[in-house]
């Protein structure tokens, strides 16, 4: 019993660690994810989708199953390990990297950063995508779900799902 108890304690500071950090675990309805990559932003093997904070790969997974490739950043290692279990048919089309996104530069190919952030983080992330989309000389769409950023206007929007177009000129919050 006492092990049980050590088990479960340790995983649920894994968990309030990883959200005082960043955003706590709450997965992304499917049905969201079809209105996304279905109807506001479609993808295709083109695409590279960078998911920060990626928790259990639901977004991962929805955006390989329509032929893109996924890359998921996370700071929980059981949500990881989770992650990799649940998106092993999908191959080299998914990648889950135990990480803290504010840490890396996203790769070259990225084309969509995704995140389920919070209000308290959701304007130094856009800043993030806009960084990055200067050093990548790119335009990246950043799509934010259930959050939006004061001062930018969405490009699509629907039911919780905002998508923004972050190009190199943009490093500074203003609409598109």
């Amino acid at each position: 019993m006492a092990v049980i108890l050590a088990i479960t304690g340790g995983v649920v500071l894994l968990f309030l660690i990883t959200a005082l950090r960043g955003a706590p675990y709450v997965p992304t309805h499917r049905s969201s994810l079809s209105i996304l990559f279905d109807e506001l932003l479609p993808v295709s093997e083109k695409d590279l989708v960078v998911d920060i904070g990626s928790g259990d790969g639901v977004v991962l997974r929805a955006a390989a199953q329509r032929g893109a490739r996924a890359l998921g950043y996370e700071l929980n290692p059981v949500l990881v390990g989770i992650s990799k279990a649940l998106s092993i048919r999908y191959g080299m089309r998914v990648t889950i990297r135990f990480a803290d996104f504010w840490l890396v530069e996203f790769p070259p190919e990225t084309t969509v950063v995704y995140t389920f952030g919070e209000t308290r983080d959701i304007v130094r992330m856009y800043q993030k995508v806009a960084n990055e989309a200067v050093r990548l000389q790119k335009t990246i769409h950043f799509v934010s779900y259930a959050f939006t950023i004061d001062g930018v206007t969405p490009i699509r929007s629907k039911h919780a799902m905002n998508v923004y177009r972050v190009s190199p000129s943009s490093s500074s919050l203003q609409g598109e």
